[in-house]
């Protein structure tokens, strides 16, 4: 499992201090721990930049993923093509803040039930009745918010395909957000860095010396029979 996102850095590039992403890849093993496995800075979170990372992720050994969860970015949309076998989720908050954008503030109430119905359903099957009947309401309500809907499109129920107690780890990036939040919370001192590496290496060892501690998610005990099913597909 693989949950992709970037985090905005000051660092000194070209003789300048910029505001600059550092693309962040966060992996889960087998036995449901997360690992930091790789990390980019970039001038810009683009298509190029995101490929060539999950490109150099592939050289150094690591396997395609089962599912890759996201916030839909469009230049990470085009790199996770190139793991073309893994299953692709979409953040169910990313998606919801971009459906609120979308619709006029006195309708929010009755957006957000009518999404939760989707997103907070038994199963999938019920998931899936729950969107085609939102699409259908708000595509004569308000035709932006269904656009918006229909852009993320069934990634949003992915992670109905796993077993109940892996939900809350996928459907949505928190698992990869609460670790910038750490980088966050521990770089804000840092008026800015020397470059690229300095950047890189100091949120690497926040990880790698254990200031900053990686748990196992949630549902982490049906991984070996997901793992088989898969397999055996």
């Amino acid at each position: 499992m693989i949950y992709l996102d970037a985090i905005n850095l000051r660092v000194r590039l070209a003789r300048r201090v910029v505001v600059a992403p550092v693309l962040v890849v966060l992996g889960v093993g087998e036995d449901g721990q997360k690992h930091l496995v790789g990390m980019r800075l970039a001038v810009r979170e683009a298509t190029s930049t995101w490929r060539g990372l999950v490109a150099d992720l592939g050289r150094r050994g690591l396997a395609a993923p089962l599912i890759v969860i996201s916030d839909g970015h469009p230049g990470l949309a085009k790199a996770i093509e190139l793991w073309p076998g893994a299953k692709v989720g979409r953040c169910t908050i990313h998606k919801l803040r971009n459906l609120l954008d979308h619709c006029p503030r006195h309708a929010h109430g009755e957006l957000r039930r009518d999404y939760h119905r989707i997103v907070r359903a038994r199963d999938g099957l019920t998931a899936r009745e729950a969107y085609d009947q939102f699409l259908s309401k708000w595509s004569r309500l308000c035709p932006a918010v269904a656009r918006s809907l229909e852009e993320a499109g069934t990634k949003l129920l992915t992670f109905y395909e796993f077993p109940r107690a892996m939900w809350k780890s996928l459907r949505t990036t928190n698992p990869i957000e609460n670790l910038n939040r750490e980088f966050r919370r521990r770089t804000k001192t840092q008026a800015s860095f020397r470059g690229e590496e300095a950047a890189v290496t100091l949120l690497f060892g926040l990880v790698a010396f254990g200031q900053i501690k990686l748990r196992r998610i949630d549902g982490y005990q049906h991984l070996p029979q997901v793992i088989a099913v898969e397999a055996a597909a």
